[in-house]
């Protein structure tokens, strides 16, 4: 069975993805790490916030163990190389234990197994995660409600991530709006808006 001829209309979306330079996420965020930073074997990840110091915090889960870092700094909080609960798989709401400042409670996790992070930041940021080129993933930041395949097409959306080595694992906001989480199977990448 062959796959159904795009229109004139989603051939053109599909060139003007493909044609798009990464670029850095506009002001006001700034990525946390500089870069993507390293997780072998990541699964999922899921947010929660420090009751220290109300910043989000990422839980990381991977093959190798847990990690919480925190959103704004970067600051790998926690780590726990061995925990007894290896992840989400085995329970139906997709949680697994917090370490770190949130021990004792739960987050729900998103990524490998399933679940999703939020798509929208509440006050106007929109992520999109697009495939031209399945299997290659590129993330899609709007502060347009999403509107980058309306016209002009050209305004309001920036092309932030292209998921060409690792297989994306989940991409989203915290439910504060005030990070951006992209995850794939080896590493982590985060921006925030608040200052460092």
């Amino acid at each position: 069975m062959t796959a159904p001829a795009l229109s004139p209309y989603q051939e053109e979306l599909r060139r003007r993805l493909l044609a798009a330079p990464v670029v850095p996420a506009p002001a006001p965020w700034r990525n946390v790490f500089g870069g993507p930073a390293a997780v072998g074997g990541l699964t999922g990840v899921g947010f929660g916030v420090d009751p220290a110091t109300g910043h989000d915090l990422v839980m990381v889960v991977s093959t190798q163990g847990h990690g919480v870092f925190d959103a704004v700094t970067g600051e790998r909080i926690a780590r726990d190389r061995d925990p007894e609960d290896d992840g989400p798989d085995g329970t139906p709401d997709l949680s697994c234990p917090w370490i770190g400042p949130l021990a004792g409670g739960r987050v729900r996790v998103a990524g490998l197994f399933g679940g999703g992070l939020h798509s929208t930041s509440g006050d106007g940021w929109t992520v999109d995660v697009e495939a031209p080129d399945w299997p290659h993933h590129r993330v899609l930041l709007s502060d347009n409600g999403g509107g980058w395949h309306r016209p002009p097409h050209t305004e309001g959306w920036w092309h932030v991530f292209h998921s060409t080595w690792s297989t994306l694992r989940a991409a989203g906001f915290s439910p504060s709006g005030q990070t951006l989480a992209v995850a794939t199977s080896s590493d982590l990448t985060l921006w925030t808006r608040r200052p460092a």
